[in-house]
């Protein structure tokens, strides 16, 4: 018999202040074999941070951009989201100095049950390394938000309550531990969350979650973002941007 859950985790949703435009991205290495698609070249996220600067945009934290359309939309204007999902070590030898260069801070989803290992999930590979500990402290002293992935990168989909826990709550405790603060955003793996995981997050104590495409769950903890890919040049994210304000605009509506 499965247990009611529904005074553990409320599916109330929070509303947020906006719906903002999020980036998200993996890997920064060679794209060369690259099953998934989630690996972009050192050189070409300097030219979309490029793109996006000369367009009056800076990427900036998730906690810092939610911050700003809290204050109201115009101090948000001109800012969007980046985040790096699973905390791999070339986020600090690859995208960090890019980051630097252009201006930008972003948010950098780890995994703390996972330090120093590798992307063991995805069975086609390659085989990337993680962030240790110590990688993990160095993005957050370069400036970066640290923000949790789970701990093993596991869809929570489909855990029971216990171990839903472990990955919230146990994650955000680990990360507190390394890094001396509590992590605010969590992130949900493979995108994959329902009203059940979304409201665990929420009882965690995370100011906010981000997903990919949630559909009629997008709330505060779980937002809309952009998956960005080495194939996407101007063209490309002049596209996704029109994309993600027409689908904003039509979450916003509902939620209100």
């Amino acid at each position: 018999m499965t247990a009611d859950t529904s005074t553990r985790h409320p599916v109330t949703t929070t509303p947020p202040p906006a719906l903002p435009w999020i980036l998200m991205y993996h890997s920064v290495a060679d794209p060369d074999h690259d099953p998934y698609g989630i690996t972009v070249s050192r050189d070409r996220l300097d030219l979309q941070l490029g793109l996006l600067r000369r367009r009056g945009l800076t990427g900036v934290a998730v906690g810092t951009l939610l911050r700003a359309h809290a204050e109201g939309r115009g101090r948000a204007r001109g800012l969007v989201g980046l985040t790096f999902d699973d905390g791999y070590t070339d986020f600090v030898d690859a995208a960090l100095p890019v980051l630097r260069r252009h201006g930008c801070t972003a948010t950098l989803f780890v995994l703390p049950g996972r330090p120093g290992g590798s992307n063991e999930w995805d069975p086609e590979g390659p085989r990337r390394p993680l962030l240790t500990k110590d990688g993990i402290r160095s993005a957050a002293a370069a400036g970066m938000e640290i923000g949790s992935h789970g701990l093993l990168h596991r869809d929570l989909t489909g855990l029971d309550e216990d171990t839903l826990r472990q990955e919230t709550c146990g994650s955000r405790e680990l990360l507190r531990e390394i890094t001396g603060t509590a992590p605010a955003g969590f992130c949900y793996p493979y995108g994959t969350v329902d009203a059940r995981v979304a409201g665990a997050v929420r009882e965690a104590g995370y100011a906010y979650g981000c997903a990919i495409r949630p559909g009629a769950l997008a709330d505060l903890h779980t937002l809309p973002r952009t998956h960005i890919s080495q194939a996407d040049r101007a063209v490309r994210l002049s596209v996704k941007r029109l994309r993600h304000s027409v689908e904003r605009h039509v979450m916003e509506r509902r939620l209100r």
